[in-house]
């Protein structure tokens, strides 16, 4: 869903009629949490797997690439028809590594071997209920305004009027307002960003270091299972579920996940 005050924007003319878009899709083999979570079979496809072919046959993509550090995520990528043009660095598959400098090292690689590209486009598999039309969304968004990033939010399930820091023992309210005269329903909407698209140009990218940017685009994803971000085994408990409900297939028989990216 477009938020209303940029479907003026959304429908007119884009500014830009030709788009080389690389997504890449950050896969790491040695996750704690979840142990080998990315090549993990969710509804019959893997985490990756559901990733990479989420982003096919959209014609502003010019390439999927996959940075992994670990081989058998490779193979199965490389399978599934991602490019992964090498095992990422140790130094980038550390804990402390960041999304931004994983996507500016795929970044790198791909402008000095194929070119350069209008936007870069970060794909969690970690999301696996992502769209393929939110995908195409965020590239309209886009284009449409002038290649001011753009990064997918959804509706906060905690309100931060009612979320409260503990220091040193004292309750302080994130939000320094009084809210007693204040019904629930009458608090601004509030979003969280939650990790299923980000797109940017390059130079954006190499400025901010950041994928939350000043004066981005917002792209407002409606589906609460689009913003499902697998962290934990309870998050994955929690998509094996949402499978089930969407597909109402049993999670012991393989069903079609394509019924839900579209």
């Amino acid at each position: 869903m477009i938020v209303p005050q940029l479907q003026q924007a959304v429908n007119r003319t884009p500014v830009c009629l030709s788009m080389k878009i690389l997504a890449v899709i950050p896969a790491r083999g040695g996750s704690k949490r979840v142990p080998q979570k990315n090549i993990r079979t969710l509804g019959g496809r893997s985490l990756i797997v559901r990733a990479i072919e989420g982003a096919q046959g959209i014609p502003e993509i010019s390439e999927i690439l996959v940075s992994t550090d670990d081989s058998s995520i490779a193979e199965i990528a490389k399978s599934a028809g991602a490019v992964v043009p090498w095992l990422r660095p140790a130094v980038l598959s550390t804990d402390s590594a960041t999304l931004v400098d994983v996507a500016l090292h795929a970044l790198d690689w791909y402008e000095k071997e194929k070119g350069e590209v209008t936007g870069i486009m970060v794909l969690q598999p970690t999301c696996p209920f992502r769209k393929k039309a939110s995908i195409q969304e965020a590239i309209l968004l886009f284009k449409n305004n002038d290649a001011r990033s753009v990064v997918s939010f959804s509706p906060a399930k905690s309100h931060p009027y009612w979320c409260y820091q503990n220091i040193n023992g004292r309750m302080v309210p994130f939000v320094e307002m009084c809210i007693d005269h204040l019904m629930s329903q009458d608090f601004p909407p509030a979003y969280v960003s939650n990790g299923a698209i980000y797109l940017m140009s390059p130079e954006t990218l190499k400025k901010e270091r950041s994928f939350r940017p000043k004066n981005l685009v917002p792209l407002l994803l409606s589906d609460p299972n689009e913003s499902i971000d697998i962290d934990t085994e309870e998050d994955w408990e929690n998509a094996e579920y949402s499978c089930q409900m969407i597909t109402g297939v049993r999670l012991t028989e393989r069903c079609d996940f394509r019924t839900f990216i579209k």
